[in-house]
């Protein structure tokens, strides 16, 4: 196991500043090349107070941003069109990619990760679809799936 200091909030390990014990390949293959995380030795754990003062700046500042946005398109309204038969099933599911799509053609930047969606859908109707744009900020579209 190795340590290492969060750069950035990576789900299901922690915070910007958390000092966590991962797995060597983790860290050393994702998280680091990535800039999500650094090594946690000696030096940068006396740099961490420095710097978790200018992580908690940028935490603010993000999530202010991320504020914004979800003002901007909680209860946002999207259509997606898709083939579908008879009984409202539909040919093929909508996924978060296609929400994605339909979200910056509407104008709005928003991570495709961010748009939590359990999993695909496979029937016309109307849904109610969350997207976690931070810790502290959540914003809720409505998605309606109509047949083409």
């Amino acid at each position: 196991m190795m340590e290492i200091i969060l750069l950035e909030d990576v789900p299901h390990l922690g915070s910007m500043g958390d000092i966590v014990r991962v797995k060597p390949g983790y860290g050393r293959n994702y998280l680091i090349p990535n800039k999500l995380a650094t090594l946690a030795n000696s030096s940068r754990r006396k740099e961490l107070d420095h710097q978790l003062r200018i992580i908690a700046e940028r935490r603010e500042r993000l999530r202010a941003a991320a504020q914004q946005v979800g003002s901007a398109i909680d209860g946002l309204s999207i259509t997606i069109t898709r083939r579908a038969g008879e009984d409202g099933r539909l040919f093929g599911s909508v996924t978060n990619r296609d929400i994605h799509d339909a979200l910056t053609a509407a104008g709005h930047d928003v991570e495709r990760r961010r748009i939590v969606l359990s999993e695909s859908l496979r029937a016309l109707g109307i849904y109610k679809v969350p997207v976690k744009l931070h810790a502290d900020v959540n914003a809720d579209l409505l998605i309606w799936v109509v047949a083409q």
